[in-house]
């Protein structure tokens, strides 16, 4: 074999295995690839915080709408309960971001409105102080849900339920222990 001989065998050799890298690349099905185990387990950490993140944002939008119908059921407690009613709503609106597609609730101490009607709570007591006993119980119980969903909650969003849960608790002690004389 000659010198150029040799070369064009090697150059055809170099082309053919180029050519098997690059067809390796581009399979005939558009170039998409099966998931590895990484990104299956990346796709299912995704779809389970996804699914905590929309809990979170139910439960305290739930706790919103106890203080929406415990305020129309008794307008006197608006200025003791506009403002723990506030807080409820920004929790809403810090818990559902990220694409949750959480509606926002609003900041007024009375419901909207306009806004769009949803599953109606519980009914409110008569008397008021047992209507605030029945706000404080269900501030407990969004709580308590916070807290336990710091289990599985990520770093950062499980600081974040740490807070609500934290300001849920006060609120249900301002809702009963701190209104005693």
């Amino acid at each position: 074999m000659t010198t150029t001989g040799r070369r064009a065998l090697l150059a055809a050799g170099a082309a053919t295995g180029a050519a098997a890298v690059l067809t390796g690349c581009t399979s005939g099905d558009g170039g998409a690839r099966r998931p590895g185990a990484e990104q299956a387990r990346a796709e299912r950490v995704a779809r389970a915080e996804a699914a905590l993140r929309k809990r979170s944002v139910t439960t305290a939008r739930t706790l919103v709408e106890r203080y929406d119908a415990t305020l129309a059921a008794h307008p006197p407690l608006a200025a003791r309960l506009g403002p723990l009613r506030a807080s409820a709503a920004a929790h809403v609106q810090a818990l559902g971001e990220d694409g949750t597609g959480a509606r926002p609730a609003t900041a007024s101490p009375t419901p909207s409105p306009t806004a769009p009607a949803t599953a109606a709570p519980a009914s409110v007591p008569a008397d008021p102080a047992a209507a605030l006993g029945e706000l404080a119980a269900a501030a407990r119980r969004s709580a308590d849900a916070h807290t336990a969903a710091l289990l599985t909650a990520p770093p950062e969003y499980a600081r974040l339920l740490a807070s609500v849960a934290a300001a849920g608790a006060a609120h249900a002690f301002l809702l009963t222990e701190g209104a005693r004389p």
